[in-house]
């Protein structure tokens, strides 16, 4: 068994690996601050941002779920592998050779069980794409040209052929090193009496790829009578990779449209997919087997921002200058039952999108590829431009099932209805659709309002209203409230007033203290800076503090750890490791204070690393300065000097006052004399600290 990876292999990954390139891959995020970015947290269900990262740091934290950590451990929780797994993931993605403890200098590793799997279906991949143009595969060619896919079309999106027969894709693979046990944990082959076979056979294929391009898994369409499953698709089945609840069929593809554009469209098929991509619709993704979920909705809400106005949200089509339609989801379903039924399911799912749920079926409910292939791309494009809202969708096919010409019929929509209404959660948005359907039904508002009523009290469903407020963190519970927040890219230290409310606003917005004062404010801004920017800290001026200096008790506690892992690094010293000594030496109690201090604001201008990352936009910028610690600033220094100052003034105060209670109690003699002169020191001292910092005498 191998040993421990060496720690300067370990140190190679953490410098290369580029902590925003790694997260924006499932999560949005946005520039709010000094090189900080947020998004929806991918750990758990949120509707505002509380999910913060630090490139340059190489630190994440979600204020939401107090999670946290470095790069590491976010492929750990991303991935649901430990440690070592994470690593060694990591090392293959940017193909630096590792080297284990005890193994006499030899390369152990040939890739994690993950690396491996997606390498094995990377590599059937490529197989069934070689198969598409063998003679065999004339049946696939034929239902894919008969939908108007060229080859080049084919090639774009991976469509592939696997081969009739038993085992074409086993010996392949086992050709290429790939034992049969990861043939089978990765859902290409399966077990049977005769020893393994092949999964996928005599079927046209499509990859399955994660938003960073990595094949997890495929989808095979039916193309023979003869073939022994009946059902005319089939996926991989759910592996350590492939969790149909959790994929999205084109997401590779659509994921920086999406992004760019804030609109997802939700289709049912693979070449459904195909058709609105060809038709210019590059948002369009697919379920894989299985009906639009709670899990896929996560997915589609971390990667579409919703709107805000300040502090309210604003739910629904906007009127965008230059854009037709702010952030919105776009179902294409059949107009039939099944498509019915399908809008019913997405129904119940709306309360988890922010932006408005909207529906587009074709006047004879043709699917995309076919309205493709029928009235060519402009129909395609048009049927989404003119998408109706969900709950209209909805609504209006219950009503009209009922011939509201008569009180029956009238009765019987307002019946049908009702428990529709009465499933939407916002108030606001509830009795105006109890408006709109009562005006359309011809029935007095109080019928149907008593019937909404009745059904939400029987269906249990909580209020919530889309429109109100949604502050950060704590500000929820009033603190914080209407503290001003600070543009991204300017610099608060210049003006005064900017600089106390964004330190005021990181005192309220902390979960491990609660508490807003000057005495927690100076030891909080303290230890973020050292954190962050440790070079700005005057070593000489830190020699000076000890464990009294800090007065809250988390504080107290970090600035042990931070002597426990050595004190100030040196200068050369890898960032990652920093951050990583950190943690080690603060432990399971003070963890989650570090990440937390780590990405918190400083009222400081951005210096020209975060710029570079801000505004970059390209991959491995983060990296590219934060591998050593960086320089501080002229205007970090000074900051760190102030508040180091601060800290050292309450030192001296506290020294004083404890000098002077003595004093109360002593006779007079030579011992208060003496004690007296202790005083007028620790006076002057104070004193020429304060002229040497704010006297600029501090490099």
């Amino acid at each position: 068994m191998a040993g421990m990876i060496l720690k300067e292999d370990v140190e190679k990954v953490r410098a290369a690996a580029d902590l925003y390139d790694i997260v924006s891959a499932s999560v949005t995020l946005r520039p709010s601050g000094t090189g900080t970015f947020v998004g929806l947290c991918p750990f758990h269900d949120e509707k505002t941002p509380s999910f913060s990262v630090r490139p340059a740091l190489g630190v994440w934290h979600c204020f939401g779920c107090g999670l946290g950590g470095d790069v590491f451990g976010y492929v750990e929780h991303q991935e649901n592998i430990d440690f070592r797994e994470a690593v060694e993931l990591l090392a293959d993605k940017y193909h630096i050779e590792l080297h284990y403890e005890n193994s006499g200098g030899r390369t152990e590793h040939s890739g994690s069980k993950r690396a491996r799997l997606i390498e094995a279906n990377e590599e059937a991949q490529r197989f069934f794409m070689s198969q598409i143009m063998s003679k065999e595969a004339l049946a696939a060619r034929k239902l894919l040209g008969g939908r108007n896919f060229s080859r080049a079309d084919c090639e774009r999106f991976g469509c592939g052929y696997a081969p009739q027969g038993w085992d074409n894709l086993v010996r392949y693979l086992a050709s290429k090193g790939f034992t049969q046990q990861e043939m089978l944990d990765a859902g290409l082959a399966r077990q049977g009496q005769r020893g393994v076979y092949d999964y996928f056979r005599g079927r046209a294929t499509w990859p399955i790829r994660d938003s960073t391009g990595r094949t997890l898994g495929f989808g095979a369409r039916k193309l023979y009578d003869d073939d022994q499953i009946a059902a005319k698709y089939i996926n991989t089945p759910d592996t350590q990779l492939y969790r149909k609840t959790q994929v999205l069929y084109g997401i590779d593809l659509a994921k920086s449209s999406i992004v760019k554009k804030r609109q997802v469209v939700i289709v049912e098929g693979y070449t459904d997919v195909m058709a609105m991509h060809l038709a210019g619709i590059d948002t369009a993704v697919a379920t894989c087997g299985t009906a639009f979920g709670a899990e896929h909705a996560k997915i589609v809400r971390r990667l579409v921002a919703d709107d805000s106005l300040g502090a309210v949200q604003l739910v629904g089509p906007l009127n965008v200058p230059g854009q037709a339609l702010s952030s919105r989801i776009v179902f294409t379903f059949d107009g039939d039952a099944a498509g019915q039924k399908a809008a019913l399911h997405a129904f119940g799912l709306d309360s988890a999108f922010l932006s408005q749920t909207f529906v587009a079926v074709a006047d004879d409910n043709l699917d995309p590829c076919d309205l493709r292939i029928n009235r060519g791309d402009q129909a395609v494009r048009s049927l989404i431009e003119h998408a109706k809202p969900l709950y209209d969708f909805v609504i209006d096919a219950a009503i009209g099932r009922f011939d509201t010409t008569y009180a029956t019929g009238q009765m019987g929509a307002v019946k049908a209805v009702a428990p529709l209404i009465a499933q939407i959660r916002d108030r606001s948005q509830r009795d105006l659709y109890a408006r709109k359907a009562t005006r359309r039904i011809g029935v007095d508002l109080d019928i149907m309002q008593r019937e909404v009523r009745s059904a939400h009290g029987q269906l249990h469903v909580r209020d919530e209203d889309a429109y109100s407020p949604r502050r950060r963190f704590g500000a929820g519970n009033g603190e914080g409230a209407g503290q001003p927040r600070v543009e991204p890219g300017s610099n608060p230290y210049a003006n005064p007033a900017e600089r106390r409310a964004l330190e005021h606003r990181a005192a309220t917005e902390q979960s491990y203290f609660r508490i807003d004062d000057a005495v927690f404010i100076c030891e909080q801004q303290f230890m973020a800076t050292l954190i962050q920017i440790p070079r700005a800290i005057n070593r000489t001026m830190f020699a000076s503090l000890n464990e009294d200096s800090f007065v809250a008790p988390v504080f107290r506690a970090l600035f042990l750890a931070i002597q426990a892992a050595g004190g100030l690094p040196p200068d050369d010293a890898p960032q990652g490791l920093w951050m990583h000594n950190l943690n080690k030496a603060g432990g399971l109690t003070l963890t989650t204070v570090i990440n937390e201090l780590a990405v918190l604001q400083l009222p400081l201008p951005p210096s020209d690393q975060d710029r570079a990352v801000a505004g970059s936009g390209v991959p491995g910028a983060a990296n590219a300065a934060a591998v050593q610690l960086r320089p501080a600033s002229p205007a970090e220094t000074r900051y760190a000097a102030e508040l180091l100052a601060r800290l050292l003034d309450m030192g001296y105060m506290r020294r004083i006052a404890a000098a002077r209670r003595r004093m109360a109690g002593m006779p007079e003699g030579s011992e208060k004399l003496e004690l007296l002169g202790e005083i007028t020191k620790l006076e002057t001292a104070r004193k020429d600290l304060q002229a040497q910092v704010y006297g600029n005498t501090v490099g």
